[in-house]
């Protein structure tokens, strides 16, 4: 029996790595649902990144991703306009799914949630992955070719 009803969580996921799927696996796991926030190609730019992937293909890809690695799983991917998308308004969300980096944005969800007199969400911060080296796995780092989407050490001599 899962904790909660229905969790939600963001991303850009442009490349997806294991930090990623350590998130996913941390949402569908305490929740029969989760609400997954994709970020659109405006907001991840207004962000200062750098996609490799436009909106429809990380779509495809997260998709893909999701019915391949979490059978019998309820999901819902929403298109993110803006830091928070559904979790703000949708009154039955009741925990936010956040690594490390992104543990603010909790409190930040829960100002929103009170103005609106919604119910504050519980806040589960999952660690950030660490790749071979010890150092967090990001798609920064894969794009640099640092890393793998495993967090394997990439030669510098490739």
């Amino acid at each position: 029996m899962a904790k909660f009803s229905l969790v939600a969580m963001g991303g850009t996921f442009d490349i997806i790595h294991k930090g990623h799927l350590t998130l996913l696996s941390n949402a569908f796991t305490i929740s029969d649902k989760v609400i997954i926030g994709l970020t659109s190609d405006e907001l991840a730019k207004k962000k200062g990144k750098n996609l490799v992937n436009k909106y429809t293909q990380r779509l495809e890809n997260l998709t893909s991703v999701l019915t391949k690695n979490f059978l019998n799983t309820s999901f819902q991917i929403s298109k993110l306009e803006n830091d928070f998308g559904p979790a703000v308004l949708e009154k039955e969300v009741q925990a936010l799914i956040v690594s490390d980096e992104t543990s603010n944005q909790g409190n930040i969800l829960n100002k929103l949630r009170s103005e609106k007199n919604l119910p504050h969400v519980q806040i589960i911060t999952v660690p950030m992955s660490l790749a071979e080296d010890g150092t967090r796995i990001s798609t920064t780092r894969i794009k640099n070719s640092e890393i793998d989407v495993d967090g394997n050490l990439l030669s510098i001599d490739k």
